[in-house]
């Protein structure tokens, strides 16, 4: 996120990466990414969109619901 706003770089992109190979549990690291992203954006004004990038229909439903668990 630093390196976005020091850069004026208004978007940014995540791969959702380790669940595959490295079995580390989609849900747990969809509810990282999704949780440690928004906090670095209350910090981070300049950056407009955050996107993730799921390899897949459970990492993506796995983000959605994780989403969903943050806003709620």
């Amino acid at each position: 996120m630093e390196l976005a706003l020091d850069h004026a770089i208004t978007s940014i992109a995540f791969p959702a990466i380790s669940t595959g190979v490295y079995r580390f549990p989609i849900d747990r690291a969809a509810r990282i990414a999704i949780r440690t992203v928004a906090d670095a954006l209350t910090d981070a004004p300049g950056i407009e969109q955050a996107v993730f990038a799921c390899f897949g229909p459970d990492s993506m439903a796995a983000h959605e619901i994780a989403l969903r668990e943050l806003k709620a």
